[in-house]
């Protein structure tokens, strides 16, 4: 592989690692050879990520701590200090949805329910906002390091249902914005902050929404692919090149940017 695009040897923070978004950027990750620190929200996941990072590569680490607590957080960070000394990389991919914050077509607003509004707020946005907060410190103190968050096809648009994710995935790519340009003025260029804006994707959240049992597609999977030029739904692992490329060095000069990956949909009106 060319050097510039080559994450062999960072140190990448990766929250979420026992999801499918978060699993499958931590093992491309660790198959790159770099070493994965692995974040799961339940101590029964660590074993069975561990084991699966090093099958693959690097020297990876897992620790099991909600993205909510910074205590535990910041006591991490200096942990995996010691054992590599630096980090490189935070890549923070906790998040989801929460029904309570949709508002289904037999609905209406006043139906939701507001502490799941706060859930999904807290789930995607702070859950975003307070790894930053701890791992940005370290990336200050070192001279460098890189932020990729998560973002959504629901932050370019206002998509039906989901209201509450909408709205936090559109506070992800504000606030991925604002750090890019904080980081950049007050701690130097080497440390840079951006998003991925992943499409549709067919994952155990919405695959009752995109199918049918039967396997055919529904009628709003139908209008999402109707909407996307390359007519078909993304692979997790088309998520996974993108990500390397941010977090690596051929993206010296990027910053601040939310790069969606979604077949064309954020760019076509369909008509």
């Amino acid at each position: 592989m060319n050097e510039m695009y080559s994450i062999e040897g960072k140190v990448a923070v990766v929250t979420g690692a026992a999801g499918v978004l978060g699993g499958s950027i931590a093992s491309h990750f660790a198959s790159q050879g770099a070493n994965v620190v692995a974040l799961v929200h339940r101590p029964e996941q660590v074993e069975t990520v561990l084991e699966k990072l090093k099958a693959l590569g690097g020297d990876p680490a897992c620790y099991a701590c909600s993205v909510m607590d910074t205590e535990v957080l910041a006591g991490i960070a200096e942990e995996v200090v010691a054992k590599y000394g630096k980090i490189d990389t935070l890549v923070n991919v906790a998040g989801g949805n929460v029904a309570g914050a949709n508002v289904m077509p037999d609905q209406n607003f006043w139906d939701m329910k507001l502490e799941d509004w706060d859930k999904v707020l807290d789930l995607n946005l702070n859950g975003t906002v307070y790894p930053c907060h701890v791992f940005s410190k370290i990336f200050a103190r070192q001279g460098f390091g890189n932020i990729l968050n998560i973002s959504s096809m629901a932050a370019y648009d206002a998509l039906s249902r989901v209201a509450g994710y909408g709205a936090a995935k559109t506070g992800v790519s504000n606030f991925t914005k604002w750090l890019a340009a904080e980081m950049a003025m007050k701690y130097g260029e080497k440390i840079r902050v951006n998003a991925l804006a992943p499409g549709f994707f067919i994952g155990k959240q919405n695959r009752a929404a995109l199918l049918n049992e039967d396997g055919s597609l529904t009628e709003r999977s139908v209008k999402v692919i109707n909407k996307t030029p390359m007519r078909r739904f993304g692979d997790i692992t088309e998520l996974n090149g993108a990500a390397q490329f941010l977090c690596s060095d051929a993206a010296s000069f990027i910053t601040g940017v939310i790069l969606p990956v979604d077949g064309g949909f954020s760019s076509f009106s369909g008509i």
